[in-house]
């Protein structure tokens, strides 16, 4: 199911084959804006997760990647390629009022959530 113009469904789901996709609104808006400033598709390394793949993937225990009480998602890890790539998405992170982002340089992706109950205007390193 289409979420936004470059986002579905399929492509945000728990890697584990649970099914689980419900992404929150706000974090499809920014995406769709990154995507749009970028002018490149973005692949999604991790969207949804739910608490056993959380756990196999090594996410800490109140990651934005769980669902949240009514069952919605709130983070997107983002893949980028080179230093332009990744300047590019940041600048766009920042252009649509994204306040939690990051970076993690060895496995190249960035992260953003939108998960209000975590500290805000931060930028971390894995």
């Amino acid at each position: 199911m289409k979420l936004s113009k470059n986002l579905d469904s399929k492509e945000i789901e728990c890697k584990c084959g649970c099914s689980l996709n419900k992404l929150d609104s706000k974090t499809v808006e920014i995406f769709q804006k990154v995507r749009d400033y970028c002018g490149f598709p973005i692949i999604i390394n991790s969207g949804c997760r739910c608490s056993k793949h959380n756990k196999a993937v090594g996410g800490v225990a109140d990651s934005a990647h769980l669902p949240d009480k009514k069952g919605i998602c709130h983070a997107l890890d983002l893949n980028y390629n080179n230093s332009q790539e990744l300047y590019k998405m940041l600048k766009g992170l920042f252009n649509a009022g994204c306040t939690r982002i990051g970076i993690n340089f060895q496995k190249h992706f960035v992260h953003f959530d939108t998960d209000n109950t975590k500290p805000q205007n931060v930028v971390f390193k894995y």
